[in-house]
């Protein structure tokens, strides 16, 4: 979804927004998101990532064979990059959101470039997702014998081989493929956003919600980049996970600051 801000060219300021596990660009974070922008001149593209899907619109349908990979957002997000460009655009902001905020810092360390001049994350994931106590907790069942299953088919090059009847991400008794499952939960230090973030190339936000229960240790673990001098913080009180109303409109009013500093 383009949204151009009234009067605003591609030459303006601009947002690249990506979403969280499974959702989509018209969730009301994102939508409102956009709108409220807009209203500080900012355009935006929310994206919908494809996970594996042509032409993929609304929440993810759990019972939909799973057969994409968490770093396949890393390609999208360069693909869309590379149209804004096209377009003209020379002032982009990549924003991302829980999971796809993980997936944009992900994106702008290892592939930086000159395409964007910064990066906000609202509440980025810090990897507990992946976590073999995450899945225990959530499922009442241990991860590393499905994981060992997955990675064993990977190795002998059958990652396509489809597992059935397993619980995955936040959907019970799945449809996923060997590679996907293995993307998902082999433990890699990039899942750590915090990780992530003590390579910062661009200057970066990080945006926290107060009553965020979701990334609810993610104030704590930012204590570990207080001396960054390319990240910086702001907290949204009272604030949830899905940064919603006021505060999504507060969450405008930050970024459009710190895309103007």
């Amino acid at each position: 979804n383009l949204m151009m801000a009234d009067g605003k060219t591609f030459a303006d300021d601009i947002v690249l927004l990506t979403h969280g596990t499974l959702t989509h660009k018209d969730r009301s974070t994102y939508a409102q998101l956009q709108k409220n922008l807009a209203g500080h001149g900012i355009s935006s593209l929310a994206i919908n990532l494809s996970l594996g899907l042509s032409d993929r619109h609304g929440e993810y349908d759990c019972a939909v064979p799973h057969t994409h990979k968490h770093t396949d957002a890393l390609k999208e997000i360069d693909f869309w990059l590379n149209w804004l460009q096209k377009q003209g655009a020379k002032n982009i902001t990549l924003i991302g959101h829980s999971r796809g905020g993980n997936q944009t810092a992900w994106y702008s360390i290892e592939h930086d470039s000159n395409a964007f001049k910064k990066v906000v994350l609202l509440a980025p994931a810090t990897g507990g997702q992946q976590a073999a106590e995450d899945y225990q907790k959530k499922y009442g069942k241990p991860l590393q014998p499905i994981l060992d299953k997955a990675n064993k088919l990977v190795a002998e090059g059958k990652g396509d081989t489809m597992l059935k009847d397993i619980d995955f991400i936040y959907c019970k008794k799945a449809q996923v493929t060997a590679a996907a499952f293995a993307d998902y939960y082999n433990v890699k230090p990039q899942f750590n956003t915090i990780d992530l973030l003590k390579g910062a190339k661009k200057d970066t936000l990080v945006i926290i919600g107060s009553a965020d229960t979701v990334e609810a240790d993610l104030p704590e673990k930012m204590k570990q980049l207080a001396d960054s001098d390319k990240v910086q913080t702001v907290t949204i009180e009272d604030a949830t996970h899905f940064f919603l109303d006021f505060a999504n409109e507060d969450v405008a009013t930050a970024v459009a600051e710190f895309i103007e500093q």
